[in-house]
């Protein structure tokens, strides 16, 4: 059986947004690195916050909890989010799960 990918998160702004750089797997092992992330993001006090999606691997269905969560958080501080680098696959994801209708998909 194949080990899972780690996940982890690296957190920078740019002028006045914060991205989230993710990389791994985002599945219930993911939360803390996750949240951690977002946390670190929200101290910056950014304009708008962008979850880069280009180095993610997989997302399993508490993966995306885990991201309705984020933009749960997100929409409470009036703060825009965004979602960069998805695959199609995960566009598609995003569309059929109506993310897509409450984050922009750059």
């Amino acid at each position: 059986m194949a080990e899972k990918a780690a996940f982890w998160a690296e957190t920078r702004v740019e002028g006045e947004t914060a991205v989230l750089d993710l990389h791994g797997e985002i599945n219930s092992l993911s939360d803390n690195a996750l949240t951690a992330a977002y946390d670190q993001a929200e101290t910056a006090v950014p304009h708008k916050i962008i979850l880069n999606f280009a180095a993610v691997d997989y997302i399993n269905s508490t993966g995306i909890a885990l991201i309705v969560g984020l933009l749960a958080r997100a929409r409470a501080a009036h703060r825009p989010i965004a979602a960069a680098g998805l695959s199609d696959h995960y566009r598609e994801i995003f569309t059929i799960t109506r993310l897509s209708d409450f984050m922009e998909i750059q």
